[in-house]
């Protein structure tokens, strides 16, 4: 015999197990985000203290231009280093959000058709109209979700390649201001 309470009841627990998913998922992207921070952190004291020794040591002018430089492009390098690892954090955040949300949609359509069918099986006699109206706006919805899903991903593909194309240029900038070892002599 058909039971639509149970069905509710599986479909209720998918979204439970769903929730916790997610949960888990995001506290430990929260994590690695937390790590990223801290390492950067640390980096930012150890050249907080390089600097102080640097700028110290310095004898004339000529050496303050190098120094200048060679800190700049430290701190070029590292703000790149941590860009890249927000980025990658975020990268692989969406993409399992992206997953677990395609899962998720996949059971619950999948779900709801067996719930539709039984519930069409079960209609009573003149409700043709109705299942078949039923029947088409499921349809209809499904089909949505997957053209807007495609569309997500054509959107995150080109995100990406932005992203790193960018990251690329930043890179290329950050390595043409390195000091190239002339400049004026002091008087």
């Amino acid at each position: 015999m058909y039971n639509a309470t149970e069905q509710f009841a599986e479909i209720n627990k998918a979204g439970y197990d769903n929730a916790v998913k997610l949960a888990t998922m995001s506290l430990d992207k929260a994590e690695q985000l937390a790590k990223l921070n801290l390492q950067a952190a640390k980096i930012v004291l150890e050249n907080g203290v390089y600097t102080a020794n640097a700028v110290a040591g310095i004898k004339d002018v000529q050496e303050l231009a190098a120094v200048r430089a060679k800190l700049t492009e430290a701190g070029v390098q590292n703000a790149l280093g941590y860009s890249r690892g927000v980025y990658q954090i975020a990268s692989e955040a969406q993409a399992d959000f992206s997953a677990l949300a395609e899962q998720a949609w996949a059971a619950y359509t999948k779900g709801f058709a067996v719930w539709v069918d039984n519930a069409t099986k079960n209609a009573p006699a003149g409700s043709d109209v109705a299942v078949t109206a039923l029947k088409s706006t499921v349809a209809a919805t499904t089909a949505a979700f997957d053209q807007f899903s495609k569309a997500t991903k054509q959107v995150v593909s080109f995100a990406d390649a932005s992203v790193r194309a960018a990251a690329a240029n930043a890179a290329n900038a950050a390595n043409a201001i390195k000091p190239t070892g002339k400049g004026r002599k002091a008087a």
